[in-house]
Order: C-alpha cells, then structure tokens, then sequence
C-alpha cells in the first residue's frame, strides 16, 4: 500500500504522543511548523509536496526555507524550533523505511544567544506577594492570587503546572507534592507551610466549597483558571511597582532558583526540584549569581 505524506505526517505526530511522550503544547508547536514548511514547500516547488517530494529536496532547498523565513523577520529561536520539527518528521520517515534524506538531517539550527534567567529580587518578590494580598478584588479572589504566586515562588513551578492541579492533589500532599512537568516527567516538590497556609486559607473561602475533584485554582465563573488571568493580574502588579517586563509570573520560578542558590543550594539539587531534564538548563541561574555578586561588587568596593 502506498503511504501518502498525509498519513505518514499522522503517524509521526501519533509516535510524538505515545513513544516521545511530547507534551501537547509541543505536538501542537511542531504541527504548526511543519505545516510552514509543507506551506513553503508549495510555493517554492510550485506544486503541494508528496514523499517523493521530500526525497528529493536538496540542501538548497532547505537553506532557501530557512531564509525565506528570516525576511520574515521570524526570531532564531522561533526557526531553531522550526527546524526541529522538520528534523523529527525526516528521522521518523527513515527509521520507518519511507524517506531517507541525509541532506534535511544536516542542516544545522541558527545559532542562539544564551538566554539568561531574568529573576525578580528577593525586595521585589516580597513586595509583589504583599501587594497581592492587598487588593479591591472578591476577598476570595485575592486569597487566590496571593496563593497561586506563592505556589509558583515557593515551589519553583511553572504556571501551566500549577493551574493543572487539582483541590485532592493538594489536600492528599504531605511535606510535598508530585508534579508532572514538561515532558511528563515527574517531580518531588516542598510543599511550605507557608504556601500550604495560603491555599488553606483560599481554599476556606472559595464559593463552591472547594470540592475535591474540581481544579486547585479556579476563575469567577468556576472554571479552571485561564493563564491569561494570571498574566494580567502580574502586570497589574508590576505597573503599580514599577517593575521591568521582565516581572511575570514565570520570573518567580526563576526568582525560586536563584535565590536558592543564593542561599547555598547545589546546582544537582536546583535540577531537581525545577524538573530540567539537563543540568546545562540549570546551570544558567550561575550566571545570574554571578551578574549578583558583580554588582554587590560595584557598589561596595570603593576602587570599583
């Protein structure tokens, strides 16, 4: 039977779910990319690619792809991604005997600038949970915010992890909890009285009763709460503290590592309790500690 590049495409987006265990936010990036490339392919060709198609495309093909995308001004990381998912597709096509293309696995990625944690300060942290705490919101509502944010600084979590948590989860938890992060991978996280205090306290004055099986973090019409929701409440918050655009809420898990290690933790242990699946990810908030003690430096030394 023959094997149309349609059916082959499902497949491999099949074998990214089930054998990969790729997240559903990355099957949906690499999708998007690849129908980019099948897009591009199209109008570069002159006619709507098959597999015999991408058998026969050359290094100059893909380099005319790659170049059609940065006159669009596409960032690296955007393409570097991009080129990833086309990658993944061709390796799928030779290990299943369908295509083998040497010159679509060769092509090298742009070459990114190393991107460097931008955390909050431990003053800037404290004023934005305070500030939190203290709003014309549903009281309800701010014990939310002021548990959420805790949760995110107090356990180094993402916030798709934190909005995916469930009230039995959370009332099921010691001293710590397990979280399923990027990948599936999964984690041991601390779970501080502190934190566990806030969500207590959230959780005493949610309209439902905070059943159970109904999600930790919920919005006014009693749904699961939208990150989008969080977002805006943080650059409230930032605005009305004169905070960078760097201040969002995913720069508290980057505040949770670098002030760990600030504190003395180890890079090992920082690696785990952010879930990376590399230490080279972990070792960025290094340089962050670095660019901390450099300017404790300047300002102290008198010949600085």
């Amino acid at each position: 039977m023959t094997t149309t590049l349609e059916s082959a495409v499902a497949a491999w987006r099949e074998q990214l779910i089930s054998e990969r265990r790729a997240s559903q936010h990355t099957v949906h990036a690499y999708q998007r990319d690849l129908d980019g490339f099948l897009v591009f392919l199209t109008g570069h060709l002159g006619a709507e690619p098959s597999i015999d198609t991408l058998r026969d495309l050359n290094t100059a093909d893909f380099r005319s792809w790659l170049a059609s995308r940065t006159q669009k001004g596409l960032a690296k990381s955007s393409t570097a991604r991009a080129l990833s998912a086309v990658k993944s597709l061709f390796r799928y096509l030779d290990r299943e005997n369908l295509v083998s293309n040497p010159a679509a696995t060769s092509m090298r990625a742009p070459k990114l600038p190393r991107q460097v944690p931008r955390p909050l300060t431990t003053d800037d942290t404290t004023d934005v949970l305070a500030l939190a705490d203290d709003s014309d919101q549903a009281p309800w509502v701010t014990a939310r915010d002021l548990a959420l944010l805790l949760l995110l600084y107090g356990g180094g979590l993402r916030i798709g992890e934190a909005l995916s948590l469930d009230v039995g989860t959370i009332r099921q938890a010691g001293d710590a909890m397990r979280i399923l992060g990027k990948g599936n991978k999964e984690r041991v996280v601390p779970l501080l009285p502190r934190v566990r205090d806030a969500i207590e306290t959230y959780l005493a004055q949610r309209p439902d009763g905070s059943p159970a099986a109904s999600p930790l973090f919920i919005g006014v019409q009693g749904k699961r709460l939208n990150p989008g929701v969080v977002q805006r409440r943080f650059r409230d918050l930032r605005t009305m503290l004169g905070l960078p655009e760097s201040a969002t809420p995913h720069a508290l898990r980057h505040s949770y590592a670098t002030h760990l290690l600030g504190r003395g933790a180890d890079l090992r242990t920082i690696q785990e309790l952010l879930g990376h699946a590399s230490l080279s990810t972990t070792q960025r908030y290094t340089d962050v500690d670095a660019e901390g003690l450099l300017e404790v430096y300047r300002n102290a030394h008198p010949r600085a």
